[in-house]
């Protein structure tokens, strides 16, 4: 368990199955804990007892029983409330409060805000508390989510979304994939300075065995290639090199489509 602390809150960082991480966000000024994505329920009321805590919220990305598979044990040990996008309530196993972008939410002392970001399914939400954003599968470290269910317009629509928060905004993602999606990025932005640092610094903590997330919205600006079509030049040269439309969005579609063959 890693734990990160941010004005408001503590966020603790749980491992979980072979590279999920679960998020205990624990309020300062109130009783209120709540988990995202409880891939697997053990890891969390392993954590609950040490820090001797009490789970109140659930909150879950979307539908995938990777993110939800903890979701009927916890509520059952701790009576804690199951949140979750309106658009996928009928997947989410034990939801009782159903959200979109137009909710507003007070968990504790916290004011969460909703994001909706479908594209890798079409329920997909993300939380924003203050500059902690959990975006699921939506974002990753030097990646983003597979389009399963929805389609690149919407993907790119919900990735300009969270590019578009401060620079300083920690990315929460649920999967340890950073050195395996800055392969391929390095392969298709080779002259990025600032990926080639980040390569450097994400394996060396890889091998302490530490993890590459949280980020920032500023470094997956600067170094993920599913938001570099966000710069004019990357756009410009990328285009020019496959020969296609230098719009964001026919880049942002080619590069997936590239990705997915790996």
């Amino acid at each position: 368990m890693w734990t990160y602390q941010h004005q408001h809150f503590s966020v603790h960082q749980l491992p979980a199955l072979n590279d999920n991480y679960i998020y205990l966000i624990q309020d300062h000024n109130s009783d209120m804990v709540a988990v995202v994505d409880p891939a697997d329920a053990a890891p969390v009321v392993q954590a609950c007892d040490q820090l001797q805590i009490s789970l109140t919220h659930i909150l879950n990305t979307h539908h995938h029983w990777d993110h939800t598979d903890g979701n009927k044990p916890l509520k059952s040990r701790f009576s804690a409330t199951v949140i979750a996008a309106e658009n996928d309530a009928a997947r989410i196993p034990e939801i009782d409060t159903a959200v979109s972008e137009v909710s507003e939410i007070l968990l504790g002392s916290l004011n969460v805000k909703i994001i909706d970001v479908p594209g890798h399914t079409v329920g997909h939400i993300a939380y924003l508390i203050d500059d902690a954003l959990f975006c699921g599968d939506t974002l990753f470290g030097g990646g983003c989510g597979r389009l399963f269910e929805g389609t690149p317009e919407q993907m790119w629509n919900s990735l300009t979304k969270l590019a578009a928060l401060p620079d300083e905004t920690k990315v929460y993602c649920a999967h340890e994939y950073t050195l395996a999606n800055l392969r391929f990025a390095r392969g298709i932005d080779p002259d990025n300075d600032h990926l080639i640092t980040r390569i450097s610094s994400d394996t060396q903590k890889r091998m302490q065995q530490l993890p590459t997330i949280p980020s920032t919205i500023g470094m997956e600006k600067k170094t993920n290639p599913f938001l570099r079509p966000l710069n004019d030049d990357f756009c410009r040269l990328y285009a020019e090199r496959q020969g296609i439309s230098h719009s964001p969005i026919h880049l942002f579609s080619h590069l997936r489509a590239s990705k997915d063959k790996i």
